[in-house]
């Protein structure tokens, strides 16, 4: 079965939010973003010790296959004729040309985890580009209700209150963990550069992300990534897939939460 969405100028039921600018998680300038009256990014000192957690996996809150639509979904993209975000064969396609983010629509709080397989493709596609396995997690916006706002331009994100984890960044060059302190500054907490954490082309990757008691872990093929214990936890927010200027194949979608 094939349920594209073409990137169209205007708002569908999905909420799509449109720019004609194109986005780059590089931290391109827009001038058609709304104004950040200081963004800092900083370095903190990344922690050595590991996090032990004694958890066990509760009831699920939120499944997706894939096999019916994305109203559960809003979408936020620039508007190109280059860039699609849809259902293709089971399966949550992003394929665009700039920066995009699929936000689940359904804000979480307390202790979960979510878990989804992904891949990116590199395969001859217009797009195609071994970039930026992203997402955003326990999202808001402390200056307005709406988080769904923006028109999918990195940096228009940058006053937010959340978690992110960028894998295989910057043309696969790093893997970082941020924490966005929702007033510009982005804390840089982890910075992997090595081969063994960096994105292979084509390969489906089990990912695992979970929030429990203050401690947030991300997890690739049941390896852990990065494990942060935060002095001031989110407690409730949004989740969203994240990327730019590539393709990628998402499913098996599973949000369950933690005792």
């Amino acid at each position: 079965m094939i349920n594209k969405l073409p990137v169209l100028p205007f708002a569908v039921f999905l909420s799509v939010a449109f720019s004609c600018t194109p986005a780059h998680e590089t931290r391109q300038a827009s001038t058609n973003q709304r104004a950040v009256s200081s963004t800092v990014t900083t370095t903190a000192p990344a922690a050595t010790a590991p996090i032990s957690l004694n958890y066990k996996k509760g009831r699920l809150l939120f499944e997706d296959d894939f096999d019916k639509d994305l109203s559960n979904y809003i979408i936020e993209t620039p508007a190109s004729p280059n860039s699609s975000i849809g259902i293709e064969d089971n399966k949550l396609v992003i394929d665009v040309d700039g920066g995009a983010t699929v936000w689940l629509n359904k804000k979480l709080s307390g202790n979960y985890m979510i878990e989804y397989t992904r891949k990116v493709l590199v395969d001859g596609g217009k797009n195609d580009r071994l970039s930026d396995l992203n997402q955003f997690w326990m999202a808001s916006d402390p200056n307005n209700p709406n988080l769904f706002t923006r028109t999918g331009v990195f940096k228009e994100y940058d006053p937010l209150l959340m978690y992110y984890v960028g894998f295989g960044g910057n043309t696969n060059s790093t893997t970082r963990f941020r924490k966005y302190a929702g007033t510009g500054e982005r804390v840089l907490y982890h910075d992997l550069k090595d081969k063994e954490h960096l994105l292979e082309p084509n390969k489906a990757y089990k990912i695992k992300t979970i929030v429990y008691n203050g401690v947030t872990k991300f997890f690739v093929d049941g390896k852990e990534f990065f494990s942060f214990q935060d002095p001031e936890p989110l407690r409730e927010g949004y989740f969203g897939f994240r990327t730019t200027e590539s393709r990628h194949v998402i499913d098996d979608l599973e949000i369950h939460a933690l005792e």
